[in-house]
């Protein structure tokens, strides 16, 4: 669409140039609509009213055949060339071009409706100095704009003011990267102080000078210039479309970009026509068949030549050439003619037949009930239904993380507090119980404030809270206070919070449910609910959370006066500054952190110290100084933050669950033991996406080495990528091995296919994104798939939904295989359409992924039925099918040729017009597509057992090039049975009275008769899995040829159309001879038998998978699933840090006031002979020495 657009504007003489720089001014519409800049209106549609039947027609005339059929049309008007009617073609073509149009239009509508709804949102618009309702399509650039609590954002903004002290507002950006923690943005003070003041904003009129858009989510450069003041711009002070405001009461902002030049759409990617692989190899085969039909068309109008000039002259008395015609025009005319009549090697219902399979498995598909979901009454949906035999040929899987493989929830698992391990049952006799939906749940009724979604099922860790346990109370205590969670209380007692990270926000909800509510934040204080009572500590400071510490801290005072700092962070990074008496319990933790780590849960360890005034005024003072200097300030902070941070006293660790969705780490097995390879593309932090991989299964203990590339520069990239490979492979060469080749139609494209390379082992590689967006340059790129290719599992990191599509791209260039995306948010949908196949899953993340994609469903787990089934299915009944109509097809039209050789080359038909015209349509068509759309070489238990017969479909095993010759090869041999057997059985045959049956009209019978028993005996040899329907089309359809032939070759029929019906009485005087019936078994024997010995043959000496499996389905009954338990894996690796933090939310939240003067310090704890409250080393029990009904120390 836009290329036309374009290529007309060409013409016109208005070639657009690429912009430069975006300037703009607030609330001045001329000014800036003088840049003719896009407006806020958005659209992922491909035709209109007008250009849908030009733009549609042109698509579908690139297939060749439908624009052969089109030219044979056209021949078929001419009287001197046809031998058949010209409506033979046309209708049939006009079926076809309707039909797809009908679909393609249906698709076309949906889009059109989803860019209606999103157009004719709402929003309040800055107009003349008040504020009207308006819809997104009518925002323009330069427009403020005013935005509430739990909006969408409707174009790309630069924030002006807020609602919230600093001017800070909190955005959810699942559509753009998948996360759903919130992040923090900034205006400039200048603008804040405009406030929800209207008249002040009316009369604001900065001007804006920024980059041109870009698809770049993470950088944005600008200035605002006001006043004769210049102010920079950066990412912190933009919202982008496609995010969601949240905890922010209102906020305005100034609309940089719109509708196309958003920085969502600029990621969306471009919106291409998919086409299997088939359908292209389909494209290839009939311009080879063109080919070979325009040799046999030369040939005989040779041969007609050569009649004409010796034979011809012979027969001119009685039948005298047209005027002007001789031999060569003679010869010239029937070339045209023949190719009329041979135009059945590519026939029409071809492409009909092929429309109809895909419908009907795409139905299949849509009431799959294994494949819905009830919890959201979600049915698997094939949006697409022209690409169905490609889900049978996936090599490579791109996946989305959140919300794809994890259902984007946390969940509170288990903890170790004090030496002691909760969250786990044991029977009566000290065996663990696995936990399921119908165990107890903790009974939570007592605390009025407890989330009612939190589920937990050991009880003893209740009742040691609620026993006063000192550690637990403070354990929870840390969970309640160090964080920063976003409370939001619309009603008395329900309570929501707003976590940076889901992991945050387990956490938090933990502690509240054991008692510890945490209910309110202001930049100095932090209000909890301790065991129903009310409890203020003063927020003194907060030591944040970074890339490289790994870990945070915060600085309290309590009602009582006494400082406290907690920590909370990696377990490496808080042992080594744990105090030397914490030794004894650090070991028991480790243990119990082992084994949290090998079932796959991000652990945290917790940790806190008691401080004294003394030492925090000298620390404060050093403290001002350090945040002061000009020089190495960072360097100096991070030093004191070591400082403060020593000799902890280690209270215990947690372990979340990053819930995966049911049966993600079974359909990874499953899909990898078809030898398909799974990448995941995630925009998560590197530490959350390699947990996940750890609980898919997709990286395991067991794995040679894990390869981790996370370069800062060109050349460090490749240098990692080089040191992984020569790791896995050390003979191979520096260059990759590159085979070029030529493919498509006439074989103008140009391919290049990476050689995959022998590695022994399994191996992973985990890449950053800005690692990838070096690799993915021009010169890394081919070291960066060669590499990845090697490893078994490929996890890129934090990548923008731009990187994803590339990331795809380039697979598809250089491997040559079929893949496939899937992912459930708007920062998927690039990589969606990128890829041959699009899956979206219904989740969280809104619904533009599924509106992108080809296929949807609600989980994860559906995937390996959609491949291993229906793909598989849809693929063999695809290529069965091809393999069966060419040969029937080929078989028909080849006795035309071997009949011509005794008819003088004139073009005359073997069979009866009215048996050409319905072998298609009636006889053939329907045995054919009942075995197409029905059959099955094994069913779906056996499908899910043998993974492994996925794999011929990925190596094109059952419709190639070599198939097709083979299926020509076949039809030759047929043929030739088919015309010669009865040429020679009725050559010089008498009836049963002695009267001659060797008349044209006898033959053509028995050959067309002859013909319908072979192929219709092929394809019960092709069928395996019989149903009453294919029994009833194969019987009816020969019950039908024999009643439409005895009734069109009656008498009745010629008195009243005498021309159309020639064949009077010739199928009562013929089928009624038993040389005919025994002409008619012998030729069926002769095709038959010789198929029947290669098979059987074959299968002996060299079976296929599918043989195999068959041959041990007939032998044995499949067993019952068995529900699947995942192992307890020892392991010894743990989760670096369960947050997905970014560095920075621990000045907002103290609004940058890092301090306060410090107070009197009593006691932490009313106890003081507890070893916490005097920083004494603890004592601890491991399960078996505790005494029975002992629960605190």
């Amino acid at each position: 669409m836009g290329s036309v657009s374009s290529y007309f504007g060409q013409l016109c003489g208005k070639e657009q140039k690429g912009e430069e720089e975006r300037h703009l001014r607030a609330n001045d519409r001329p000014f800036n609509l003088s840049y003719h800049y896009a407006n806020n209106a958005i659209k992922t549609s491909k035709y209109n009213i007008f250009t849908f039947l030009p733009l549609n027609l042109f698509e579908q005339f690139r297939r060749l055949a439908n624009a052969y059929f089109l030219f044979l049309m056209i021949l078929q008007v001419i009287p001197q060339v046809s031998s058949l009617s010209w409506f033979t073609t046309a209708v049939p073509l006009f079926l076809v071009l309707s039909i797809t149009a009908v679909k393609d239009a249906n698709d076309d509508i949906n889009r059109h409706k989803s860019d209606k709804q999103v157009n004719n949102r709402m929003v309040d618009v800055l107009v003349d100095g008040q504020l009207k309702k308006e819809k997104w399509m009518s925002v323009q650039v330069g427009d403020i704009i005013k935005l509430e609590n739990n909006e969408f954002v409707t174009a790309d903004l630069l924030l002006l003011s807020s609602s919230e002290p600093l001017n800070l507002v909190y955005v959810e950006t699942a559509e753009l990267d998948g996360e759903t923690n919130l992040k923090v943005k900034q205006a400039l003070t200048v603008t804040g102080e405009l406030g929800d003041n209207i008249d002040a904003l009316a009369a604001f009129n900065g001007e804006v000078r920024c980059e041109p858009p870009n698809n770049r989510l993470d950088k944005f450069k600008g200035i605002l210039s006001l006043s004769e003041q210049t102010y920079a711009l950066d990412n912190d002070k933009v919202l982008l479309r496609g995010c969601t405001l949240r905890n922010t009461e209102w906020c305005f902002g100034l609309v940089i970009f719109g509708g196309p030049d958003t920085k969502l759409m600029q990621n969306s990617g471009k919106t291409t026509f998919k086409r299997t692989s088939i359908d292209h190899l389909m494209n290839v085969l009939v311009l080879c068949i063109f080919g070979f039909l325009a040799s046999m068309c030369t040939v005989l109008a040779i041969g007609n030549a050569i009649w004409e000039f010796k034979e011809g002259s012979v027969f001119t008395a009685f039948l005298p050439r047209e005027q002007g015609v001789d031999a060569g025009l003679s010869s010239f005319l029937t070339f045209w003619s023949y190719v009329i009549v041979l135009n059945t090697v590519v026939p029409i219902s071809l492409y009909v037949s092929v429309e109809i399979i895909r419908l009907g498995n795409s139905f299949f598909i849509d009431w799959d009930r294994k494949m819905y979901y009830p919890k959201s009454d979600t049915p698997a949906q094939a949006r697409t239904t022209t690409l169905n035999e490609e889900l049978g040929q996936i090599k490579y899987i791109f996946s989305d993380k959140t919300g794809t493989l994890t259902q984007n929830i946390m969940t509170f698992n288990k903890c170790s507090i004090n030496g002691k391990a909760y969250g786990e049952l044991f029977d009566f006799a000290g065996q663990r119980v696995e936990i399921t939906e119908k165990t107890e749940k903790v009974d939570f009724s007592w605390n009025r404030l407890a989330d009612p979604k939190f589920d937990f099922h050991d009880h003893s860790l209740v009742e040691t809270v609620k026993e006063g346990n000192l550690e637990a109370q403070a354990f929870f205590r840390l969970l309640a206070l160090c964080h920063t969670v976003m409370p939001e209380e619309k009603k008395e007692g329900e309570l929501h919070y707003q976590a940076q990270s889901p992991d945050e926000g387990a956490l938090v909800t933990a502690a509240r449910n054991f008692g510890f509510v945490f209910r309110q934040r202001t930049p100095e204080s932090i209000t909890v609910m301790e065991m129903g009572r009310q409890v203020v500590y003063e927020l003194l400071a907060v030591l944040d959370f970074n890339n490289v510490r790994k870990r945070m801290s915060v600085i309290v005072r309590s009602p009582e006066g006494k400082l406290t700092l907690f920590c909370k962070g990696a377990d490496t990074i808080i042992y080594e500054r744990l105090h030397p008496s914490c030794n004894k319990l650090m070991e028991v933790t480790t243990k119990h952190l082992n084994e949290y780590a090998g079932e796959g849960l991000r652990t945290l360890v917790l940790a806190y110290k008691d401080l004294d005034e003394s030492y925090m005024d000298e620390w404060k003072r050093r403290h001002h100084d350090a945040s002061t200097a000009m020089d190495g300030r960072e360097e100096r902070l991070d030093e004191l933050y070591e400082e403060i941070e020593k000799d902890l006293m280690l209270l215990g660790a947690t372990a979340v669950e990053d819930k995966l969705q049911d049966g993600v780490p079974q359909t990874i097995e499953q899909l990898a033991k078809a030898d398909i390879k799974i990448w995941v593309l995630t925009g998560d932090k590197q530490e959350t996406a390699e947990n996940i991989g750890y609980s898919c299964n997709m990286l395991r203990e067991d794995m040679k080495e894990i390869f981790i590339v996370a370069a800062n520069t060109a050349e460090g990239v490749k240098e990692e990528l080089e040191n992984a490979r020569r790791k896995m492979c050390p003979d191979s060469a520096d260059e990759p091995s590159v085979v070029k080749e030529r493919a498509g139609l006439f074989w103008l494209q140009k391919t290049e296919t990476v050689q995959d390379e022998t590695v022994h082992g399994d191996y992973g590689l985990i890449i950053n994104g800005h690692s990838l967006a070096f690799a993915l340059e021009k010169n890394l790129q081919l070291e960066l798939l060669r590499t990845a290719c090697m490893c078994q599992t490929v996890i890129c990191c934090r990548v923008t939904p731009l990187q994803k599509a590339q990331v795809v791209q380039l697979v598809k260039k250089y491997k040559q295989a079929v893949t496939l995306a899937i992912g459930d948010g708007a920062n998927d949908v690039s990589m969606i359409k990128a890829a041959h196949i699009g899956v979206g899953i219904s989740g969280q993340e809104g619904m533009q992924a599924v509106l992108s994609s080809d296929y949807s469903f609600a989980q994860f787990r559906y995937l390996q039925r959609l491949l291993l089934v229906h793909g598989r299915w849809s693929y063999l009944r695809m290529c069965k099918f091809l393999r069966y109509f060419f040969y029937k097809n080929f078989t028909f039209t080849f006795v035309h040729f071997w009949y011509a050789f005794f008819c003088g080359f004139s073009a005359q038909t073997v069979y009866d017009e009215w048996f050409i015209t319905v072998y298609n349509l009636v006889y053939t068509a329907l045995p054919v597509l009942g075995m197409s759309i029905f059959d099955q070489d094994v069913n779906d238990r056996w499908s899910f057992q043998y993974p492994q017969l996925y794999t011929p479909g990925q190596l094109n095993m059952y419709f190639s090039k070599k198939a097709f010759v083979r299926c020509m090869m076949h039809s030759c041999y047929s043929s030739l049975i088919l015309f010669f057997i009865p040429w020679a059985a009725i050559y010089d045959t008498v009836r049963d009275d002695g009267k001659d049956i060797a008349d044209y009209q006898s033959f053509a019978l028995l050959a067309q008769t002859c013909l319908l028993f072979v192929v219709s005996i092929q394809l019960c040899l092709d069928t395996h899995y019989w149903t009453a329907v294919n029994q009833f089309f194969i019987w009816g359809s020969l019950a039908a040829y024999f009643a439409v032939t005895f009734t069109m070759y009656s008498n009745g029929m010629f008195f009243i159309f005498t021309s159309a019906f020639p064949f009077i009485g010739t199928a009562r005087n013929s089928l009624n001879q038993p040389n005919v019936w025994l002409t008619i078994f012998l030729t069926s024997l002769l095709c038959i038998l010789p198929v029947v010995a290669f098979r059987f043959i074959l299968i002996l000496l060299r079976p296929t998978i599918n043989d195999k499996v068959r041959y041990k389905m007939r032998k044995e009954a499949l067993p019952a699933p068995t529900p699947r338990k995942l192992p307890r894996r020892i392991s010894t690796r743990r989760s670096g840090y369960a947050f997905s933090h970014s560095q920075g939310y621990g000045d907002l939240v103290t609004s940058r006031k890092f301090l306060r003067p410090l107070k009197s310090r009593p006691a932490l704890f009313l106890q003081t002979d507890s070893p916490l409250a005097q920083n004494q080393p603890q004592h601890y029990r491991t399960i078996k020495e505790e005494p029975e009904g002992s629960q605190s120390p």
